[in-house]
């Protein structure tokens, strides 16, 4: 589903309005129908009555459609006006002369009358946020502020139109104060901040209402962001053809492990296995093989030369060649250790390596120290970073990774033509040619260890299965939240571990596949 900023939606609407021939008003009474069916939704609350609460933009505008639709299908409806009626957009203006028509009531309630607001919330079912679009960036203040506190705390449920008044379109921050929606009726098409946290909190349920934006239009601007559905993502599931063997489905080396950091190894190659590998074969410190070799059963592993530390050594040019022969993709990173010797492997590999691979954990915190050699590589990795790691590769701190965890992970993708996924609640995935993808699956009960050592196995896992690094990072990111919230939903999420994770893809894999 694509995803839209402020400044793309107003292009779209412009480019619909004034090259295609799509007048204004069209779209606004389409707005207007779109919201007033999402609003059957509340059922019983909506026919105890339904306060419209109006800004003088166009915004309000598609209230007052609102408010004028549900009138004429004799449910109890007025509105609120927080301006006056000369202050009104041309669109809004004209609307409003035509809930007039229908007998609408309309009460204005500006600067010092905000008790005729609170009046009309008394006995209301549902409440109606006209009140501001996507079109402001300052904090909120005044009238409009105090009417969305005074909404807000009214208990009464709120349905936003397009986006809760008081939220930032991109960035999905309140500005100053922001509606608390039961429910967001988006027009055309869901907007960024509805999409990320913080703004996910204010939204509440998302529903998209068609209004009618020409195709050509979107064409012309091309959105570069998606919002990852469940649709197209069961599409990606690999089906298995009867006259296969284990070599059809790839052989992963995973460059994996070191003393007190075994598990991240053992978990990487378990969860390549439960999403299809063929064959996994784990390179490891030779000094550690029996604790491997107990926990991998159906793996194999390779004995590697190791330092003091029990860290792997690099290998030799004839070791390199044994290693990656007959080998379809590669994990480099968990649990691997940092030293002179795996920073050494990692300069080899992002210099020689013919092959898809991911760069995950300990791999990224080597590759901080090598930013330069990135964009250089013979062939551009998946790198899995969480805020924190990518905070390192990039010099800066975790928070403001997270206060623009799209532009960073974008400008990262760009600058070093890689694969990215940026971790955490809502993963971003980036490409070198700028696209974005949001992932919406996932839950807290997620955020225990080894979580992204499942997933870097099985991100690798499918690109040795022969997908493209794009569709490795959708489907494998989509179904690691799948599954997680699929456990969550049995066992509950407190005491979800990766392992859960792990024993749960098959299933996972099998219900993602599957009509839902």
């Amino acid at each position: 589903m694509l995803v839209v900023t402020a400044e793309e939606m107003r292009e779209m609407d412009r480019l619909t309005i004034q090259k295609y021939g799509v007048s204004s008003l069209v779209l606004m009474e389409r707005a207007g129908e779109g919201i007033a069916d999402a609003l059957k939704r509340f059922g019983r609350a909506g026919k105890m009555g339904v306060l419209v609460v109006a800004g003088k933009g166009n915004n309000g505008g598609d209230g007052l459609v609102v408010a004028r639709l549900l009138k004429q299908k004799h449910i109890p409806c007025e509105v609120v006006l927080l301006a006056k009626r000369d202050e009104l957009s041309p669109d809004a203006a004209r609307n409003y002369k035509e809930f007039l028509k229908v007998r609408g009531k309309v009460v204005e309630a500006t600067e010092g009358g905000l008790d005729r607001l609170a009046e009309r919330l008394s006995g209301k079912g549902l409440l109606v946020d006209a009140i501001l679009g996507t079109g402001i960036k300052d904090e909120v203040r005044g009238l409009y502020a105090e009417a969305i506190t005074l909404m807000n705390a009214s208990g009464v449920p709120i349905v936003a139109v397009d986006i809760p008044s008081g939220l930032h379109t991109d960035k999905g921050t309140p500005l100053g104060v922001s509606i608390q929606a039961e429910m967001t009726v988006s027009l055309g098409y869901p907007k960024l901040g509805e999409v990320i946290y913080p703004g996910l909190s204010y939204v509440g349920d998302l529903v998209v209402a068609e209004i009618g934006i020409d195709p050509r239009a979107v064409a012309e601007v091309s959105p570069k962001i998606e919002l990852l559905e469940r649709e197209e993502m069961r599409w990606l599931v690999p089906n298995r053809e009867p006259d296969t063997h284990k070599g059809t489905y790839g052989h992963l080396l995973v460059m994996a492990g070191s003393r007190g950091k075994t598990g991240a190894a053992i978990m990487a190659c378990r969860a390549a296995m439960r999403t299809g590998a063929g064959l996994v074969t784990l390179a490891a410190p030779r000094s550690l093989n029996n604790i491997f070799a107990g926990s991998l059963v159906e793996e194999m592993t390779e004995l590697m030369r190791e330092n003091a530390a029990e860290e792997m050594e690099t290998p030799s040019g004839d070791e390199w060649r044994r290693l990656l022969e007959r080998k379809d993709a590669l994990l480099f990173g968990p649990g691997i250790g940092e030293s002179d010797s795996t920073r050494n492997m990692l300069r080899w590999l992002l210099k020689n390596l013919e092959m898809p691979w991911v760069i995950d954990a300990d791999g990224l915190n080597n590759l901080a120290l090598d930013m330069d050699r990135l964009r250089k590589a013979k062939t551009p990795p998946v790198v899995t970073p969480h805020p924190g790691e990518m905070a390192r590769l990039i010099g800066k701190d975790t928070a403001g990774v997270n206060q623009d965890r799209i532009g960073v992970a974008r400008a990262f993708a760009t600058e070093h033509r890689c694969y990215v996924v940026l971790k955490g609640a809502r993963t971003v995935l980036a490409t070198a040619d700028g696209k974005i993808f949001i992932n919406p699956t996932g839950n807290p009960g997620m955020a225990s260890g080894g979580m992204g050592d499942v997933l870097a196995g099985m991100l690798a896992a499918l690109l040795g299965q022969g997908f493209s690094p794009e569709d490795a990072m959708k489907l494998g990111v989509y179904l690691h939240g799948f599954v997680g919230d699929e456990v969550a939903a049995q066992k509950g999420a407190i005491g979800l571990i990766a392992s859960d994770i792990i024993e749960g893809l098959p299933a996972g894999m099998r219900a993602l596949s599957s009509v839902p």
